[in-house]
């Protein structure tokens, strides 16, 4: 990051962010895709209107309920984008979604559908439309079907860098 501090690029972080990292990510990151709770929502907030930044932020959900991966439930929603509509530091942009790893990319399009029906309950339910306007989900292997369902930020680093290792 440091390296291309002088070029044009706004900084994603996606995977789970550890609440006692929120200073460091909110300093760092243009892009924050998993926030999952309203404490860290708070921190991150906090932590970005001392460093007198604005980022933006996704809410990640989990709908398939695995053990291994982090999310806010669809129940805990509403309460996020509430507390959103305070945020002095950061600004919540929308939903993010991890679903469980499949090999045939169809097998993922229950999950990109569910998240945005999730969205347009929300909006529904009186959340401001502003603050669901991204859908983060799909990754290398599946972003075709993602934008299908509706994907507005597709994750393909596999695509462009290759299959991580270790």
């Amino acid at each position: 990051m440091d390296a291309t501090a002088g070029l044009p690029l706004r900084w994603h972080l996606v995977g789970h962010l550890q609440s006692n990292k929120a200073k460091k990510a909110a300093a760092r990151f243009d892009l924050i895709h998993s926030v999952d709770s309203l404490d860290l929502l708070a921190q991150i907030d906090q932590a970005a209107a001392s460093a007198g930044r604005r980022i933006d932020l996704l809410v990640q959900v989990d709908l398939a309920r695995e053990p291994t991966k982090h999310g806010a439930r669809e129940d805990d929603l509403a309460p996020l984008f509430a507390a959103a509509r305070a945020l002095a530091g950061a600004r919540v942009v929308g939903l993010m979604l991890l679903p469980p790893a499949v090999e045939d990319p169809d097998a993922a399009r229950p999950f990109f559908r569910q998240l945005r029906e999730v969205r347009d309950r929300l909006i529904r339910g009186g959340a401001d439309p502003a603050t669901l306007g991204e859908l983060s989900m799909g990754m290398s292997h599946d972003f075709e079907v993602a934008v299908e369902e509706g994907a507005t930020v597709v994750r393909v680093g596999s695509a462009i860098f290759g299959a991580r290792h270790g």
